[in-house]
Formats: structure tokens, C-alpha cells, sequence
């Protein structure tokens, strides 16, 4: 299952993805990951959420982002959540260019039982048809 959280630049999406995170650890069964493109939110997320700077791993793309979201899922099979923040930065392309990368999240997630949650900074009616489908 996809899940995204959108809106506007400065809206708080960023703040509910790591309250959802930090809600779904307390009663996880499997292993969770947060990823993003800063360290400002490291502290913020509970200790048993594995988070992910890209930019310790030199992941700049939408290829690059696809192979290792596939290897965090490959590497252990116990992922339940996987968090995205921020994928239009990490990805380096406009949001409406990114389905190649919606197909394969939505794969990985429906092959192995992963929840993904997306942060996607617009308004609801100017998300591609790809990503409203999830909203």
C-alpha cells in the first residue's frame, strides 16, 4: 500500500509522516525506515525507526533512489514501513515526471506487505494521476 501526504510548501507534511512514523513503531511487528535528504528530523523520529540521509549513501536520482529503496526491502524481510520524505527533492525531477518510480514503489509494496508513505509537495488537484490515485 501506498500512502501520500500532500500540500502545499509549509504545511506540516514533514511533521505527519514522522507522527505517523513515530505512532506506527509503538505497535510494529517488523522494521521501519525513514528517508530522506537531511538529518534535521533525526532526532525527531523513535529509535527503532532505521533513518536513511541519502546523502550518506551518494543517492541522487530517481534510479538511484528506486535500486536502494529495492535493497532496504531485499536486505531484510521484516520491512513494514517505509517513509519518504521529501522523493521530488531525493529524486532530482518534477513530481509529474516521476511515475517510473510510483510503479515500482507500488510493486515493492504489494510483492512484500510494506506500507510506503510519501510526502508530495502539492495540492491535492495538482497531483499527477499516478500519485492521486494513493491520496
Amino acid at each position: 500500500m501506498i500512502k501520500i501526504i500532500y500540500g502545499q510548501k509549509g504545511t506540516g507534511k514533514t511533521k505527519q509522516l514522522i507522527d505517523s512514523a513515530n505512532a506506527n513503531a509503538q505497535n510494529a511487528k517488523g522494521v521501519s525506515a525513514f528517508i530522506t535528504d537531511t538529518k534535521r528530523y533525526m532526532y525527531d523520529l523513535n529509535r527503532n525507526i532505521r533513518f536513511v540521509d541519502v546523502k550518506d549513501w551518494t543517492i541522487t536520482g530517481e534510479d538511484a533512489l528506486c535500486g536502494f529503496v529495492k535493497g532496504i526491502a531485499a536486505g531484510n524481510g521484516d520491512y513494514e514501513h517505509i517513509y519518504i520524505d521529501g522523493i521530488v527533492r531525493i529524486a532530482g525531477k518534477p513530481l509529474n515526471e516521476l511515475a517510473g518510480i510510483f510503479f515500482m514503489l507500488d510493486k515493492i509494496s504489494s510483492d512484500n506487505g510494506i506500507t510506503v508513505t510519501i510526502t508530495c509537495s502539492a495540492a491535492k488537484e495538482e497531483l499527477p494521476d499516478f500519485v492521486a490515485k494513493y491520496a
